[in-house]
């Protein structure tokens, strides 16, 4: 785990973490695809529990999963101090949907934040509707952060949480034959 202390605004949000799948190698999509996979398929508490372990790489302290039921539409809360001054009290909503994420789901979200909760971060194996994004944004609301499939993927891999980069060649046998 590292202890640097990085600002929310390193984590992806749904524009940034999308990944044209043109520009996607073929050998980078069927790892990919399989990791969505392994996340849909786990247990709601260990996906939970993942959120966690990230949120501490990215930097978020203090950073507890709520019980497993009658957690009030909030997964987990958290601290994020930036540059080492400010901080403030985050909690997170965790949800494994394979499709879209509603501006509903994010309402129901805000609507369990406390006063306390200075900053919300919804994360999902899916996407985000586009109402989902303008809900999350709304300036006149509390703020809420939104991390998709592919920005969580992403993450995962940046910090090697349960993955590894594996290096391989693709040999060139015509620059051998034409030497």
């Amino acid at each position: 785990m590292t202890n640097s202390i990085r600002d929310v605004s390193e984590i992806p949000t749904y524009e940034e973490s999308q990944i044209d799948s043109a520009e996607c190698p073929d050998e980078i999509k069927p790892w990919r695809n399989r990791l969505s996979d392994i996340l849909l398929d786990m247990n709601p508490y260990a996906f939970e529990r993942l959120a966690q372990r990230l949120l501490r790489e990215c930097g978020f302290s203090q950073v507890e999963v709520t019980k497993k039921s009658g957690d009030g539409g909030i997964d987990g809360m958290g601290k994020l101090r930036i540059n080492g001054m400010v901080s403030f009290n985050v909690a997170f909503q965790c949800k494994r949907y394979k499709g879209l994420v509603s501006a509903g789901d994010i309402r129901e979200f805000r609507g369990s934040l406390t006063n306390n909760i200075e900053k919300g971060v919804f994360i999902t194996t899916g996407t985000f509707s586009k109402a989902a994004r303008e809900e999350a944004a709304s300036l006149a609301k509390q703020q809420i952060d939104l991390i998709d499939g592919e920005g969580f993927i992403n993450k995962l891999a940046e910090y090697g949480i349960g993955l590894k980069e594996v290096k391989d060649y693709e040999i060139d046998e015509e620059f051998f034959k034409k030497i």
